[in-house]
């Protein structure tokens, strides 16, 4: 298996800096990662650094709680899309499924949903599994599904709850086999990121990648 492919090597900490960003993107060219995911704050920055290669950036709207105004959100799109950004990892609107808002959010998406289409930007749609009922997930992949988003991701990584094998499970099995899923939060090990896959996952948002691709030569 080759594990780079899935990865999406992640820093999203608070307190990140440039550096940090060219290690990133130094370790992704090498690797062959998937993609970068980096704060809106360096897309222009990794963007440069990864120009040379097929290693994709994306970046967080809305993140980590996803309760900003759908009008923040669409100036977030629109700014990461003016430093170049490919894909957008967006947190979705977790208070509307705690209070049963699903009019709210399907406003929320289908506002985004065309600015990002017409910019021919791929979208991967953060719901925060670990700490939503089996229920509300299969809601959101009924909504997000039917929306037509590329990816839908578990968990942005500061829930106590990442990515599961039972999350992933159930939204395989609830999504058309079009949209794909994208597990993150917590996958520190090559044998975790692979039952992963297994289960469903086509991509990994990982901060471990360079120690989960070394495992996975072993």
């Amino acid at each position: 298996m080759n594990i780079a492919s899935y990865i999406d090597h992640t820093v999203l900490k608070p307190t990140t800096t440039v550096a940090d960003i060219e290690k990133l993107c130094a370790e992704a060219v090498q690797n062959k990662f998937a993609a970068v995911c980096v704060p809106p704050l360096f897309v222009k920055k990794a963007k440069q650094l990864t120009n040379a290669s097929d290693v994709k950036v994306a970046t967080v709207i809305g993140f980590p709680f996803g309760y900003s105004a759908i009008e923040a959100k669409v100036a977030e799109v629109l700014l990461a899309i003016v430093d170049g950004v490919d894909e957008l990892d967006v947190v979705i609107n977790i208070s509307a499924i705690k209070n049963n808002d699903w009019q709210f959010l399907a406003n929320e998406i289908n506002t985004l949903m065309p600015i990002i289409r017409k910019n021919e930007k791929a979208v991967k749609i953060i719901i925060e599994s670990g700490i939503l009922t089996n229920e509300e997930i299969i809601k959101c992949c009924d909504l997000y599904g039917a929306a037509g988003v590329d990816f839908m991701k578990t968990s942005t990584g500061y829930a106590e709850v990442g990515a599961t094998l039972e999350a992933v499970t159930l939204m395989r099995k609830h999504l058309a086999s079009a949209i794909k899923i994208k597990a993150s939060g917590g996958i520190k090990t090559f044998s975790f990121a692979k039952a992963l896959i297994e289960a469903g996952a086509d991509r990994l948002g990982c901060s471990s990648s360079v120690k989960i691709v070394e495992e996975s030569k072993l």
